[in-house]
């Protein structure tokens, strides 16, 4: 990943390190399809079944893109094929399917909550294994940022955090939180001989092989599938959204702009889902999620400039 050049230009004129920067602000919105498939997912199909239909549609598509360097790098694949089992694990079996576990029992507000330690935990984590740097302007915008973030998830009610109640649901989404971070930085540290989308391609392929056995188990064990045209679409939305759209512009935005300034993406992620939530379920814009919208842009803005 780290081989292609900086900053080069493509053939429509816009700069990689400028792609990056519109992704920051585009990729939310293609995550936050993923709290509308969780949302509608029980009861449909269960979470490894769905993982694992995502990950199989997301790398078709991705393979189409990159297929001529995959074939011509193939050679890369006798080094990197252990990190990209690793990558694998943590980013489509752990990241997929536990989260698709946990939202069965527990609720929207602690899986956000969870999710928001992640942009922390991976700024401070590249501040001293990766060496970002991280000035007083950065940790003002992560700071803000979060605030925002908490605001939207307490709904504008602080002393809520002292009334929340942990459940076996939430041990599922923390461990996808943890192994989240540990995705995104080791994405960062280890390079590659791949770009981006090829990468991410063999990434998808090697977290197919971990998801199956999980996969099978499962339908034996506790939830079997009952396929319908239903269940297709939401392995399909989850595939081509947050999958291979968000996956893909994730990986570029880490080359161009570091994992600390990328993590920071999922602080856009509750204001677009109050959107999505608004446009395709009728739910209200209330006025904690301008407050919260008021912290996050600007943290956003801050903790990302160059």
């Amino acid at each position: 990943m780290e081989s292609s050049a900086r900053g080069r230009e493509p053939a429509h004129g816009i700069n990689t390190r400028q792609l990056a920067y519109a992704l920051l602000f585009i990729t939310p919105a293609l995550w936050s399809v993923n709290y509308l498939v969780a949302r509608w997912a029980p009861g449909i199909i269960a979470p490894h079944a769905l993982a694992l239909g995502r990950w199989i549609v997301a790398a078709l598509v991705l393979g189409a893109f990159c297929a001529a360097e995959l074939r011509d790098k193939r050679h890369a694949l006798r080094t990197e094929w252990k990190q990209l089992l690793v990558l694998g694990a943590l980013g489509m079996w752990v990241c997929g399917a536990f989260v698709y576990i946990g939202g069965r029992s527990t609720s929207a507000v602690n899986i956000g909550l969870l999710y928001a330690a992640s942009p922390v935990l991976i700024a401070l984590v590249s501040a001293l294994w990766l060496r970002e740097h991280l000035g007083a302007r950065q940790v003002l915008g992560v700071a803000l940022a979060l605030a925002g973030v908490l605001h939207i998830l307490l709904r504008g009610d602080w002393p809520a955090l002292l009334r929340l109640q942990i459940n076996a649901g939430d041990v599922w989404v923390a461990v996808a939180v943890v192994c989240w971070t540990v995705y995104s930085l080791l994405l960062r540290a280890w390079r590659s001989a791949f770009g981006p989308l090829a990468r991410l391609t063999l990434i998808a392929l090697a977290g197919i092989v971990v998801l199956v056995p999980f996969a099978v188990v499962e339908a034996i064990l506790w939830w079997p599938t009952e396929w319908s045209w239903r269940a297709l679409a939401l392995i399909v939305a989850a595939a081509l959204l947050p999958g291979a759209g968000a996956y893909g512009a994730y990986s570029i935005m880490q080359r161009e702009l570091g994992a600390a300034r990328v993590g920071m993406v999922l602080y856009l992620g509750p204001l677009y889902s109050a959107v999505l939530a608004w446009l395709v379920l009728g739910e209200r814009i209330e006025g904690f999620h301008w407050v919260g919208g008021a912290l996050i842009l600007p943290g956003i803005y801050l903790s990302t400039r160059p």
